[in-house]
């Protein structure tokens, strides 16, 4: 399973592949694919603000299908229990989203440099 920061659902809503590195596509056109629910939470928020002019259930309907994103589900309280050991932003979608990915060890494909300098598991 590979979980997808915000930024990472946007390019691929907009079909700009050349923002990411030729690992983060391979691990993207080949894996399991998940976002967090604090992802759709962020996509909105930013929808919002407008800093893009696409609701988030658009970008997130679209990625299901063409490329078989998933949400995960796991249970909230534990979420909240991994993050709050992640005292190294005070950032709450970065360290949901973090925490979210930890959870299950998984990677996250991120470009945020913050993200990769404390979670041994984010790439990109």
């Amino acid at each position: 399973m590979i979980y997808l920061d915000t930024h990472v659902l946007v390019w691929l809503y907009q079909k700009d592949r050349s923002k990411f590195t030729s690992e983060a596509l391979d691990l993207i056109d080949k894996e399991e694919l998940l976002f967090s629910p604090m992802v759709e939470l962020e996509l909105e928020y930013l929808f919002e603000i407008e800093r893009i002019n696409v609701r988030a259930e658009i970008i997130l309907d679209y990625l299901k299908e063409r490329i078989g994103l998933g949400k995960c589900e796991n249970p909230f309280p534990n979420i909240v229990t991994k993050a709050k050991s992640m005292k190294w932003t005070r950032d709450p979608f970065d360290r949901i989203i973090t925490a979210q990915a930890a959870e299950n060890d998984s990677i996250l494909i991120t470009k945020d440099k913050k993200i990769r300098k404390h979670y041994s598991r984010a790439l990109w």
